[in-house]
Order: structure tokens, then C-alpha cells, then sequence
């Protein structure tokens, strides 16, 4: 096989996990992102599963180990700060055979992007803007420089992707709105701390949690309703928006929203899915949330995203570059299996944010049932345990162990 070149737009989770793999498949992949440098903070994700076999086949288990946290308790308070309801977190640990961990989203992606950055070439700071497919390949224009052919093109830039909007079309065509916006933001020097325990107060349609992250920070998470209306871009607006959302909440959100004044990054976003009857058309591929985004309250949102990347690489390994039998199997592979976590995503994202007293009354009591032994494994188990085993492919011999 000739040393195909494959065009990935986005470095954050999909895009360096690609990368890897079809550098060690004999492919040429190259990295454009048009942030100027990989992002910091955002929010935390728990990680388990076929995802963290992926990690390790990277060489990257220890690394995500000692780099993560591992949380003992989800918390719920009240207006107080008194503990309302709760649950240890050992059994979710237990169910994904101690492969188990929560890490700041943006560490991942550090540790992604150190294993490729020295094998491909990597592009900040530019974008692509125009894909016009030709015999043999693909003719891409860039917003800075002069353009570019390449064999393929892979999609792995978020839920705003813009591969997909290039080729597909619009994002409106395929976003699902869940209902929910969610912010993040971190914070030097607050107290209190509860090192290793996830604090949640909410009320109906807004949730607050509060994270102890090492190096003295805390990360703050909103998560509340949102109706259909354009959310704000301006970082002054955002903020207007969580005063106006939070401004009447008590337990620590006084506090937390003086502490939100001071921040100078903020993630903030719509809670949606991506639904797209086709995740490849010609020599263009998505992967991750591109193709398939299933919410940041999923909760196995970023594991997903690097299934589909070993798979998508290993599908053009065994086809020997051939890209539509390796775009068709691909697809046949996940989608039925990505579905299902879509489904289930739906399901969840009212776990954050209960819209009415009773549901909020429920929820808790959900929450209280998970101390009975036995019942978090019950009732979790089917959304944790994994169901799909990954395919073998023609890898050749990996030079870092799997640690």
C-alpha cells in the first residue's frame, strides 16, 4: 500500500487518537486545528472501558492513572451545604474492572497529542475552508496558505464541526437539542474542598457541582434547561446568563458566581446530540462528535470518540487503504452499537438538571437507592459494561508497552 495521506481536522480526543494509529497502519495522516494551541480547563470526564483499552494499547494507562482522580462519593446538599443524598463510586469501579478514572478533558488530550506530535505534522492555528473532491483525492483550501491535495479526509472537530459542514451541510440539519446548556470554569484558592468527592446542588432546571482538582483549583460545572434560543458568544454575555440562571440559588453560588466575575475562560455550550444518516460521503469521513456527538452528560462521551477512531484506522488498515470498504465497514461496526449510547444519553441528561420539584425529589431518591448494596451495579451496570468487543487488525508492533 502506498503511503495514503489522510487530512484530520481537530487535535482535542478523535483527531491525535486517529493519528496514532494510522501513522503505525503505513498511512501519513497530518493535524490541523484552528485553535492556536491545544485548550486548557473545560470540565472533567469519567473514562472507562473500551476507551481506557484503547489508552493502554497507546501506552497511556499509567499516565491516565496517576494523571486522573478517583472519585469515592457523588454528593448531593441542599441550601446548606448539608448532605441531602449520595453514593460511593467503588461499585462503577468494580463493574469496569478497576479501568475507571476521572480526568480533566483537556489533560487526555494533552497526553494524546504528545504521542503523535513528534511522528506527524501538526498545523494550529488555521482551519479548513473549502473541500472539492477530485480523482484520487481530495483538493482542501485553507484560511491561511496556499491549498493542499490529500487521499482522505477525516472529520474529528466536535459537535461544531466544521468538516461536516463543508461536506454534509449545515449543522442545524443534524444537531438534536437535549433541552440543557452546560458552563465550566476553574478557580484558584477556593474553599471549602472535598478532595475526591463530586458536590452537586440543584435546583429544578439548575444544577451547580463543584470538583477539587489539584494545584489549589476547583472546577465548577452548570448544567440547567435551555430553551431554543441562540445561546450568547460574548464571554460577558455568558456570564450575564449564569448570574441571571444561578443568581438567586443559595448553598455556595453567591460565592461561586463572584469567583465566575474573575474567570477568564469559560466553557459554554448547548447540550446536543449529532444525528447523520451517513458518516462518510466520498473521501470524507467523521468521527467522534463530529459524526455522532452523544452529550457532554453522557458520561462515555470521550471513550466513544476513541473507539471510533481505532476503529476507523484499523477498517483502512485491513482494507489495504481502500477507503469506501473501510468507511462502509466502519460504519456497520458502531452504528447500531452508537445508537444505543445515544439512546441511553437521552435518558441521562434529566439526571443533571431535574426540571420540576417532583423529578428533582425522584432523582434523589434514585441516588439514595444507589447505597444499597447491589443496586448500583443493577441499575448501572447495562450503561457501564460494554458490549461491543474491539476487532483485531493488522497493527505492526507497537513500540511502547501496553502500560
Amino acid at each position: 500500500m502506498s503511503r495514503k495521506t489522510v487530512l484530520i481536522s481537530g487535535a482535542g480526543i478523535a483527531g491525535p487518537t486517529l493519528a496514532f494509529w494510522l501513522k503505525r497502519a503505513g498511512f501519513e495522516p497530518t493535524l490541523i486545528e484552528h485553535a492556536p494551541a491545544l485548550r486548557s480547563g473545560g470540565y472533567v470526564i469519567d473514562f472507562w472501558g473500551l476507551g481506557y483499552d484503547i489508552a493502554g494499547r497507546m501506552g497511556l494507562a499509567n499516565a491516565i492513572s496517576g494523571t486522573g482522580y478517583h472519585i469515592q462519593e457523588l454528593r448531593i446538599v441542599d441550601d446548606r451545604g448539608r448532605r441531602i443524598t449520595g453514593f460511593g463510586t467503588r461499585a462503577f469501579g468494580e463493574l469496569a474492572g478497576g479501568r475507571y478514572v476521572t480526568l480533566a478533558r483537556s489533560e487526555l488530550s494533552r497526553l494524546l497529542f504528545a504521542k503523535v506530535k513528534d511522528e506527524v505534522e501538526v498545523a494550529f492555528g488555521n482551519e479548513i475552508i473549502g473541500l472539492e473532491e477530485r480523482a484520487g483525492g481530495v483538493q482542501v483550501e485553507f484560511k491561511r496558505g496556499a491549498g493542499r491535495r490529500f487521499d482522505l479526509v477525516v472529520g474529528a472537530d466536535g459537535l461544531h464541526s466544521g468538516v461536516r459542514r463543508l461536506a454534509f451541510g449545515p449543522q442545524h440539519r443534524f444537531e438534536r437539542p437535549l433541552g440543557y446548556a452546560a458552563a465550566a470554569f476553574e478557580a484558584r484558592g477556593y474553599c471549602p474542598r472535598d478532595d475526591d468527592v463530586y458536590v452537586m446542588y440543584a435546583n429544578p432546571g439548575r444544577m451547580l457541582g463543584r470538583f477539587s482538582l489539584r494545584g489549589d483549583r476547583t472546577l465548577f460545572l452548570f448544567v440547567f434547561t435551555a430553551g431554543g434560543d441562540p445561546l450568547p458568544g460574548a464571554l460577558d454575555l455568558q456570564k450575564a446568563m449564569l448570574r441571571e440562571r444561578y443568581g438567586e440559588g443559595r448553598w455556595e453560588c453567591p460565592r461561586i458566581l463572584d469567583e465566575l466575575d474573575r474567570a477568564q475562560e469559560l466553557y459554554f455550550d448547548r447540550v446536543s446530540q449529532i444525528r447523520i444518516g451517513r458518516w462518510s460521503r466520498g473521501r470524507v469521513a467523521l468521527i467522534g462528535d463530529a459524526a455522532f456527538c452523544v452529550s457532554l452528560v453522557a458520561g462515555q462521551g470521550t471513550a466513544l470518540t476513541m473507539i471510533s477512531a481505532y476503529v476507523l484506522a484499523g477498517e483502512l488498515a485491513k482494507a489495504n487503504g481502500r477507503h469506501e470498504q473501510a468507511f462502509a465497514a466502519y460504519e456497520a461496526l458502531l452504528r447500531d452499537y452508537i445508537g444505543r449510547k445515544q439512546q441511553g444519553a437521552e435518558r441521562y441528561a434529566s439526571f443533571f438538571a431535574p426540571k420540576t420539584k417532583w423529578s428533582l425529589w425522584l432523582r434523589n431518591l434514585v441516588i439514595s437507592a444507589f447505597a444499597i448494596p447491589g443496586v448500583a451495579r443493577l441499575s448501572a451496570g447495562r450503561q457501564i459494561a460494554d458490549t461491543l468487543r474491539l476487532p483485531g487488525y493488522p497493527w505492526p508492533a507497537l513500540a511502547a508497552p501496553h502500560t
